[in-house]
């Protein structure tokens, strides 16, 4: 049987995405969302223009992404799957001239390996499985033949089915140990371990309760050794929290994401960039103690 293990106790050095090998131990790194979808949560339909997510995906870079992220499949409460076929014909485009324009890593948000074999095919660096490899090993493979990075990221449920009434015994302890059991796969998969991260998942199965839990014992996760990715970016929790709509929760973004580089967290995934990449090195510079 599978199990999280303990070869990779040790806070990881460098994440390796293809083309580029990301230093960790300094600020946390940035990563910027650009959604080529008629429907995401938050900014569905803004970027679903190719030339307009690419200039969305190059002011990211120019604000400080370390790395930038494409999806062409919503994952809100409630959305249904995308035809394969139909998010390659939203993503390609946008991957193929990113891949030549920008000089940080292009990473997409998808769990389906046709559409991953598609995208490395392009060039892409980075594949961001919502899914943790529940579909089989196959998206797995083809990231480690390119030698791309691979964030698994724990979900409860499916996007159309994680919301409804989320349980857990120990939220924490269940989401820790379904990531080091997704990671262990990636690797007998061939992924590279220093190309593995994962993400906890927050809002994707969980309840404002949950979400808020695994950023308050966050370290738990971080202990698995893996780079740790965060996305709590514009999310209901942060909404249930401050009483505010989806355009109206900022603040609690960067708290969220403070919190969680503060609980070792690598990655911050986020929708807006600049103001996290500040948050992040006046973070570091605290830790350090020099500017």
């Amino acid at each position: 049987m599978l199990s999280e293990g303990t070869p990779h106790a040790a806070a990881a050095a460098a994440f390796r995405c293809r083309r580029f090998t990301l230093p960790l131990g300094g600020p946390a790194l940035v990563v910027g969302v650009v959604n080529v979808t008629p429907d995401s949560f938050s900014d569905g339909g803004r970027s679903l223009d190719p030339g307009a997510a690419c200039e969305r995906a190059h002011a990211m870079a120019a604000e400080g992404a370390a790395l930038v992220e494409v999806g062409g499949e919503s994952s809100r409460p409630g959305a249904r799957p995308v035809p394969a076929d139909e998010e390659s014909r939203r993503i390609l485009p946008v991957v193929r001239r990113l891949v030549r324009e920008l000089h940080i890593p292009v990473g997409v948000d998808t769990w389906k390996a046709p559409v991953a074999e598609a995208i490395l095919d392009e060039g892409a660096d980075l594949l961001n499985d919502i899914t943790a490899l529940a579909h089989g090993p196959a998206l797995a493979v083809a990231a480690g033949r390119a030698g791309a990075g691979l964030v698994l990221m724990h979900m409860q449920g499916t996007p159309g089915t994680m919301q409804r009434a989320p349980t857990y015994g120990d939220v924490v302890v269940e989401v820790r140990g379904a990531l080091g059991t997704a990671a262990a796969r990636a690797e007998a998969a061939g992924v590279a371990p220093e190309s593995i991260a994962v993400d906890p998942g927050l809002g994707f199965g969980k309840t404002a309760r949950h979400n808020l839990e695994l950023l308050r014992r966050l370290e738990e996760v971080c202990a698995l050794g893996r780079p740790v990715m965060v996305g709590a970016s514009r999310k209901a929790f942060l909404g249930a929290v401050l009483e505010a709509p989806v355009e109206d929760r900022l603040e609690g973004t960067l708290a969220a994401g403070a919190a969680a580089i503060l609980k070792g967290a690598s990655l911050v995934r986020v929708h807006d960039v600049r103001p996290m990449v500040r948050v992040a090195r006046v973070l570091a510079a605290i830790a350090r103690g020099a500017p």
